[in-house]
């Protein structure tokens, strides 16, 4: 399946900067770095994309989405101790307003990187 391949390929780069910077930082940094490995690997990633949020047909509120790579998949960024539920229905409200079906939820905040992978 394309999106497995193309979660495998944000995957790998996630590590390749989690490798290079380790635990530690703001997820700022975490993001800045990630966009810029994402795009090397020959990848479009869109970063603070705006999506309007709807309810009964009209807009009541905008929010700012980490990345989306290649108009397929949503990614979100955490630099914390661990994934907590709050985290996953954050991802989960974020592919249901833009009607995408992948999200990865990334933490970087821990010696190792932790994926969590969310299909609608």
């Amino acid at each position: 399946m394309e999106f497995d391949k193309l979660s495998g390929r944000i995957i790998n780069s996630a590590i390749k900067v989690h490798r290079e910077l380790g635990p530690g930082f703001l997820e700022s940094i975490y993001h800045a770095a990630l966009l810029i490995q994402l795009r090397k690997n020959n990848m479009k990633a869109d970063t603070q994309k705006e999506v309007h949020i709807r309810y009964d047909g009209e807009v009541v509120g905008e929010h700012r989405l980490d990345l989306v790579v290649d108009d397929t998949i949503v990614v979100e960024l955490k630099a914390t101790r661990e994934f907590n539920g709050s985290h996953i229905a954050q991802l989960m409200s974020y592919l249901k307003a833009t009607g995408l079906r992948t999200g990865l939820l990334l933490n970087f905040g821990r010696s190792t990187l932790k994926v969590k992978r969310i299909v609608l």
